[in-house]
């Protein structure tokens, strides 16, 4: 299943600079800082340095609003006086220090959705998921941010938990190839646990397997609710942009089952994550 996405070119909107650095905050709690930002059709680009590459891009229907940041600028470090050496003195003998070879600073790029579209294809072919359904929960989980970190600790696109990371083996979440690879992992896992019923698979990695058997079934949170019918709805607008074919189809399905089904029937049950989620 190794498919490229293919992304219409976007027409640039509006543009809005920030004149400080100001935080983007997101619909699922994070914040991105940025130093300007600027709408591209219908995602965001933020910038996060004065530099023209290094940006990401977030769906602007993914941001709840923005702030000005108002934590202090890191200081600059400052160089300790000079110390004055008198004309009898003779300096002391400065030993040089051993040569040590300086630690590499470890930095997560900002992937642009070409090469974000490669790593999902690349762990939805290998997990057999549909990489659109991907796409759903990583837009559902962190909107595209790869620094993401939530308040409970999640992180990376995929949002995992630092225990479930573990048992995944994942080393460093904040990796986009290492979380997507185990966050596709994990949704391939949940998916035979629960026989494929992707609403307890999407709300057992929302809420937890413990959640799921508790209640024999989704949690009756809201937020786990609204959570899996976000990643459905976004799942089945991502393949009816695809193939429009499916929505006459599926309009005749619904008003076949509305023809024949008893007045008090209950909602059909949510669409499978395409054929690569099967068995």
């Amino acid at each position: 299943m190794a498919r490229s996405l293919q992304f219409a070119a976007f027409v640039i909107a509006a543009v809005s600079l920030a004149q400080a650095a100001d935080l983007a905050v997101l619909r699922n709690g994070n914040s991105i800082r940025h130093e300007r930002r600027q709408v591209v059709g219908a995602v965001t680009r933020l910038y996060l340095s004065d530099s023209a590459s290094g940006y990401i891009e977030i769906p602007t229907n993914e941001i709840q609003r923005f702030e000005v940041d108002t934590a202090p600028p890191p200081l600059k470090p400052q160089a300790p006086p000079a110390v004055g050496v008198p004309q009898f003195q003779q300096p002391a003998a400065v030993m040089p220090k051993p040569a040590v070879r300086p630690q590499a600073v470890v930095t997560q790029p900002v992937l642009d959705r070409a090469s974000l579209g490669k790593l999902v294809n690349g762990a939805g072919e290998r997990h057999q998921i549909d990489p659109d359904f991907i796409n759903s929960v990583i837009r559902a989980e962190s909107g595209f941010n790869s620094r993401a970190v939530s308040k409970k600790g999640a992180q990376g696109l995929m949002q995992l938990m630092p225990q479930t990371a573990s048992q995944l083996g994942v080393t460093n979440s904040l990796d986009p190839n290492a979380n997507i690879e185990g966050g596709t992992k994990y949704l391939r896992e949940l998916l035979e646990k629960y026989n494929f019923d992707v609403a307890k698979a999407l709300a057992a990695y929302n809420a937890g397997p413990r959640r799921v058997q508790q209640y024999k079934g989704v949690p009756p949170y809201y937020e786990t609710r609204a959570y899996i019918a976000r990643i459905i709805r976004d799942f089945n607008r991502q393949k009816l942009a695809e193939n429009p074919s499916l929505g006459l189809k599926q309009a005749k399905r619904s008003q076949h089952r509305s023809t024949n089904a008893p007045s008090n029937a209950s909602a059909a049950s949510p669409p499978q994550a395409g054929t690569r989620a099967s068995r």
